[in-house]
């Protein structure tokens, strides 16, 4: 699997960060504020891969950019970034070694902390 740093999600985060589109939620919350199958299935109808692909940092090439397959990492519930979602999104990039990833993820966590 070749998983790349998404740069247009990445600059998508840093934007909801400076307009305060922020939850500021502990780890374990992910599992309950994560988008369901379903919610992510309509916001694919009404918005397209071009939108749903901004909320995951990364890209897997072994998998189109028109399947849910390709977008690895997401961080938020496609309203606002989530705390929970980065935490738990940065300790799955270290574990299956994609830096790049977990290195935009602690930026990420580090100016959500900041604001």
């Amino acid at each position: 699997m070749a998983v790349k740093l998404n740069k247009k999600a990445f600059d998508h985060a840093k934007q909801l960060i400076r307009d305060g589109k922020t939850v500021k939620d502990v780890r374990d919350d992910w599992s309950e504020h994560a988008p369901s199958a379903e919610d992510e299935n309509e916001f694919l109808e009404k918005h397209g891969y071009g939108e749903y692909s901004k909320w995951y940092l990364g890209a897997d090439d072994e998998h189109p950019d028109d399947q849910k397959g390709h977008y690895k990492f997401p961080y938020g519930d496609f309203k606002k970034i989530h705390r929970c979602a980065v935490i738990s999104a940065e300790s799955r990039a270290a574990q299956y070694d994609h830096d790049d990833i977990r290195e935009a993820l602690g930026q990420l966590l580090e100016r959500i902390d900041a604001d």
